[in-house]
């Protein structure tokens, strides 16, 4: 099996939030089902046949910043960033309720976090797997071999 990482420059982007964020720092045990609540809705949405287990130390970490998205002030999404320095950010996980699907929130809060971090002086958002739709993204790139 192939697989492919990318990664965006932040440099070649000038995205701003379309949506309503912001960060979650309430790691209490409610909060904690809610992002749990989520991630399963979100699984369940796209039929995986196999997912990676949210450990809640993965939401604990100190070097990673969870934001939340919102629709009329519920909590409809998030996302789990990993800083590894000042400069270089993973999207670690990203799950959403499909509440509405027309909305391609998505795409929208990929954009956002572009918008976060460049403000945030980072360089490069990793994104993991190249998967086409990412493509669309505003400084995108495929990670050769020895990056």
């Amino acid at each position: 099996m192939s697989y492919q990482f990318a990664r965006v420059d932040l440099n070649k982007t000038n995205y701003e939030s379309t949506v309503d964020w912001e960060y979650i720092t309430d790691r209490d045990p409610d909060m904690l089902a809610q992002l749990d609540n989520i991630y399963r809705t979100y699984c369940t949405h796209k039929h995986f046949a196999s997912v990676m287990p949210m450990f809640h130390s993965r939401y604990l970490d100190p070097m990673a910043d969870i934001i939340g998205y919102y629709d009329n002030k519920q909590l409809v999404a998030w996302s789990l960033i990993r800083r590894f320095d000042q400069h270089n950010a993973q999207c670690d996980q990203f799950a959403w309720t499909y509440h509405n699907p027309k909305t391609r929130l998505g795409i929208e809060t990929m954009k956002t976090e572009c918008a976060i971090y460049k403000a945030r002086g980072f360089e490069y958002l990793y994104l993991d797997q190249a998967h086409l739709y990412k493509s669309a993204i505003d400084g995108f790139e495929i990670l050769g071999p020895l990056e």
